[in-house]
């Protein structure tokens, strides 16, 4: 049976994500410290807010010593997929270094609002079981930062220049937009992450 753990750290979308997988046959367990990560077949990072307050709660449960060494899949959502980097420049903080690279504040122009929020175009990069059926969805972001088109990257997206839309590298995976408000694709985005071994 698949025992996913979903990890309260105090995101606003914590709730919606449980809902989401939820509508998806899956009743997660919620985990607030990182005991409760020890039986889980599968762990997902949800966040909204700040990088240096999220960080700072994740090293005081636990949680940072022990995501960078999970042997299941790990996905995280908006705020928890940048925490998954090396560092971000929101605060200048050190994050969890599961995934090489610096999370930066997106590029502001004349006709560029940050935060970037609302619907955009996914563009996939290489082929992956993670989008497995999603091609070039729209979905639903709200963000201010962004992580580096790397080659952990499997699909971008472009606000004034590319930046990392999903990302992948081993058992590590991650979505800057909210699947969970993402209607039919982000559905289909995480039932492919629950599903999904890891290879």
């Amino acid at each position: 049976m698949t025992a996913v753990a979903v990890i309260d750290a105090g995101g606003a979308n914590f709730g919606s994500v449980c809902y989401a997988l939820e509508r998806l046959g899956v009743q997660p367990r919620i985990v607030r410290d990182a005991d409760g990560l020890r039986t889980a077949t599968r762990v997902i990072l949800p966040g909204v807010g700040a990088a240096a307050p999220a960080m700072r709660l994740l090293r005081e449960r636990g949680f940072a010593d022990v995501l960078p060494t999970l042997a299941v899949p790990l996905l995280g959502i908006c705020l928890g997929m940048q925490l998954l980097f090396e560092a971000s420049d929101e605060g200048d903080v050190n994050c969890l270094g599961v995934l090489p690279g610096r999370v930066r504040k997106l590029q502001t122009g004349a006709r560029l609002r940050v935060p970037h929020m609302g619907w955009n175009v996914l563009q996939p990069l290489r082929a992956s079981p993670l989008l497995d059926g999603v091609g070039e969805a729209s979905v639903y972001f709200v963000h201010g930062y962004a992580a580096p088109v790397t080659d952990a990257c499997i699909a971008s997206c472009t606000h004034g220049a590319a930046f990392a839309a999903v990302v992948q590298r081993g058992k590590v995976a991650g979505m800057q937009f909210h699947p969970e408000r993402s209607g039919v694709a982000g559905a289909r985005l995480l039932s492919n992450f629950l599903q999904w071994s890891g290879a």
